[in-house]
Formats: structure tokens, C-alpha cells, sequence
């Protein structure tokens, strides 16, 4: 694979400069529009966290927390991994990711973490989505609640063994459910961590 040497290598977008109007603002997010490019971003300086959560059994079999909620812009239910806002509450714009990551583990799959690991910082649909998510790994689960999410949000909640990921990810599609592009991560042994599919 080939990699620039050096960022004049990179050529930027002839819009890159121009300035960025914000052509309508809601609570959470803006459609905005720079030169010919028209995208969404999150207003208030909000962010993202999303939580890939191993789970391990006493043999070393090992399982991902999933979970599933409906979506009201697809208008189906879609598989995903735990994940929520960092800094929407009023006086929390300076959370840092991690502490997020922790609240959103438990409040939508009842587990606590010994362990959280910032993997990095991740665009999800960056031709259209100004925004980033900061992608962890979570180890260490204890149950320590039921889970579910907050107010409306109606999650279900599925502990998977790894081995079973792809058919059960292929069964969801096939029920004509919606899947997180974060999926595919999950069947990537790189972020789940050492002795994946050994």
C-alpha cells in the first residue's frame, strides 16, 4: 500500500476555504453548506461515543453486546454497538469521551466496565456527516443493571458469541433490519482485542 510522504501529496477540496453557512439549526444537529458541499454536523459543540463491549464467559468464550432500537430516519429497527452523545447535557460540554462511554455502556446494555480503551477518532459518513465518534473497547463487563436505555429509547439488548457474529448479523439483515456500519468493525479482530478467532 502506498502512503504519501508528505501532505502536499494531499490535494484539499477547491471548497475547503469558503466560508460555512448554516442553512437551518435544531436542538442536536445543523444542515450546513460550504461552497458546493452540503452537510449535517452536531450543534453546541456536542460528540459521540461508541462502545465496542467484550464479554467473556469462564471457558473464554467470548461474546459482543449489541443492541438494537428503532430508527426513526430509516424507519426499521438497526442493529448497532452502545454508543451516545458526549457533552449534550447542559454544563458537560467539556466531558471527556471515556466518562461518556461509561454512562451510555450502562444506562443502554446494564453492564459496567473494568476497562475502557480509546481506540481513536472515527468519521462515520464523512462525504455527507461532519461528525466523529470516539470509538472504545470495553472489558471487563459485570451486569449490574437491566439496561434498555433512557425515557423512549426502548433498546434490546444482545450478547452474541463472536463466532456467531456473522450469521447472527445475517439473520437481522434477513428480517429486513437495518445494521450500523460500526458492525463491520466487529469482524475485524484488529479492535476486539488479542486471541480474536484463535
Amino acid at each position: 500500500m502506498n502512503h504519501p510522504e508528505n501532505d502536499e501529496e494531499l490535494i484539499r477540496d477547491s471548497d475547503a476555504d469558503a466560508p460555512e453557512e448554516t442553512m437551518w439549526e435544531g436542538r442536536f444537529i445543523a444542515a450546513k453548506r460550504r461552497g458546493r458541499w452540503e452537510y449535517v454536523g452536531r450543534t453546541r459543540g456536542i460528540r459521540a461515543a461508541a462502545i465496542i463491549a467484550i464479554d467473556e464467559d469462564d471457558d473464554g468464550t467470548r461474546h459482543v453486546i449489541l443492541i438494537a432500537q428503532y430508527r426513526v430516519p430509516l424507519g426499521r429497527f438497526c442493529l448497532e454497538i452502545p454508543a451516545g452523545l458526549v457533552g449534550d447535557d447542559d454544563g458537560s460540554e467539556d466531558e471527556p469521551a471515556i466518562e461518556a462511554a461509561a454512562r451510555e455502556l450502562e444506562e443502554e446494555t446494564g453492564y459496567a466496565a473494568d476497562r475502557m480503551e480509546v481506540l481513536g477518532e472515527f468519521y462515520s459518513s464523512p462525504g455527507m456527516v461532519s461528525e466523529c465518534f470516539t470509538l472504545l473497547r470495553a472489558t471487563g463487563l459485570t451486569k449490574i443493571a437491566e439496561g434498555g436505555g433512557v425515557s423512549e429509547e426502548n433498546i434490546v439488548i444482545h450478547r452474541v458469541a463472536l463466532d456467531d457474529l456473522g450469521e447472527f448479523v445475517a439473520d437481522w439483515r434477513s428480517e429486513g433490519h437495518a445494521v450500523d456500519v460500526r458492525i463491520a468493525m466487529l469482524l475485524t479482530p484488529e479492535y476486539l482485542g488479542d486471541n480474536t478467532y484463535d
